[in-house]
C-alpha cells in the first residue's frame, strides 16, 4: 500500500497478536501510518451486522473428532489437512471455495483440526517499505503451501458510506477499501466491504500482485460475515514479499463475458488507474479497478 515520503524502516510482527499491536505501537512511521489496530473486524457505519456477534449455533461433537457428515460445521469435506493446510488450494483448483470452522459454541475442544483462522498470526512477519509501492509485508520464515498466514481486517461498511469515503478521496490517496462479492444460488451476490484505512490490520500492509503467493478466502466461524483470510498459494520463502492479486480474479475462473465487461470497465475512466508496479511477467501494467465503488453517489454501476 503507497505511503509516500516515509523513511526506509521496517518493524516486526510476532505470531502474537498482542506483541503485533505492542510494536505497532512503536509508530515508526512517525504519524504518517496513522490507523488503529484491531485483529478483527469491527462495525462501521452502515453495517447490516455487528461481526463481534455470535450467531452461529456449535456443533455437538464431543467425544468424537469433527468430521464431514457429522459436524455441522463440516458440511461437505474437511477444510484443512493434517498440517493445518487449507485443501484444494492451489493451479488445481478451479475457484476459492467458502469455509465454515468451528467457534466458541461448538463442544469441540480448542485443538480441533477446523480451528485455523482464529488462531491468529503464527508466522513471523515484517512490514517495510517498498521502492515503488510504499510499505510492503514480507515473511521472515518460510510458509508451506496452503497455510494460514493473515488476515485483511477492518471496518465493515454499507456501500453508501464506501462511496462517500471514496469519493473523498484523490488520486494520490492509497485505497484500502476492499469489495468481495460471493456468488450463492439462484444468481444472487453476497457483499461484503472491508476497509483498514483507520481500524485495521498488518494485512493493510499486502500489495498486489499479478502473480501473487496469497489466495483471499472468505472464512465464517461465529456469523455471516467472513474473515478475509490469505493462504500461501505456493511454498513462501523467507525474505519475500507478500502479496495478493486485489481483484478476486487470482485462481477464480472467469468467463470470457465477465472478462470482456472487465477490461472494458478499465479503460472507461484511465484517470482512475494507478500503476501496478508488480514486476510479474504477466503484469497487466495498472492495479485492477472496481468501477460499482466509483459511480455516482447512491447509483451503483449496472453496465
Amino acid at each position: 500500500m503507497s505511503a509516500e515520503a516515509v523513511e526506509k524502516r521496517s518493524f516486526g510482527i510476532a505470531a502474537a497478536e498482542e506483541e503485533s499491536a505492542a510494536l505497532i505501537e512503536q509508530d515508526v512511521a512517525r504519524g504518517l501510518e496513522n490507523f488503529a489496530y484491531t485483529p478483527d473486524h469491527v462495525a462501521g457505519p452502515g453495517a447490516d451486522i455487528d461481526p463481534t456477534q455470535i450467531t452461529f449455533p456449535g456443533c455437538a461433537c464431543i467425544k468424537t473428532p469433527c468430521h464431514p457428515g457429522t459436524c455441522s460445521c463440516l458440511r461437505h469435506e474437511n477444510n484443512y489437512d493434517d498440517n493445518l493446510c487449507l485443501r484444494d488450494i492451489g493451479l488445481e483448483a478451479k475457484y476459492a471455495k467458502p469455509v465454515f470452522e468451528c467457534n466458541v459454541l461448538c463442544h469441540c475442544g480448542e485443538h480441533c483440526r477446523n480451528r485455523v483462522v482464529q488462531n491468529g498470526l503464527q508466522f513471523c512477519l515484517q512490514v517495510f517499505q517498498t521502492d515503488k509501492k510504499g510499505w510492503g509485508l514480507q515473511t521472515l520464515e518460510p510458509i508451506p503451501k496452503g497455510r494460514f498466514v493473515c488476515e485483511y481486517a477492518g471496518e465493515i461498511l454499507g456501500f453508501s458510506e464506501v462511496q462517500r469515503r471514496i469519493h473523498l478521496q484523490t488520486t494520490h490517496d492509497p485505497n484500502y477499501i476492499i469489495a468481495i462479492r460471493e456468488h450463492i444460488y439462484n444468481g444472487q451476490v453476497m457483499e461484503t466491504f472491508v476497509d483498514p484505512t483507520y481500524i485495521g490490520n498488518i494485512g493493510r500492509f499486502l500489495n498486489h500482485s499479478c502473480e501473487p503467493n496469497l489466495l483471499m478466502i472468505p472464512v465464517r466461524i461465529d456469523s455471516m460475515v467472513p474473515k478475509l483470510a490469505l493462504f500461501a498459494a505456493r511454498d513462501i520463502l523467507p525474505g519475500e514479499e507478500l502479496s495478493y492479486d486485489y481483484s478476486g480474479r487470482f485462481l477464480n475462473q472467469i468467463s470470457s463475458k465477465d472478462k470482456e465487461r472487465i477490461d472494458h470497465e478499465q479503460l472507461r475512466k484511465p484517470q482512475l488507474r494507478k500503476p501496478c508496479y508488480c514486476g510479474a511477467p504477466s503484469c497487466a501494467t495498472f492495479l485492477p479497478y472496481d468501477s460499482s465503488l466509483y459511480c455516482p453517489l447512491g447509483k451503483p454501476d449496472t453496465s
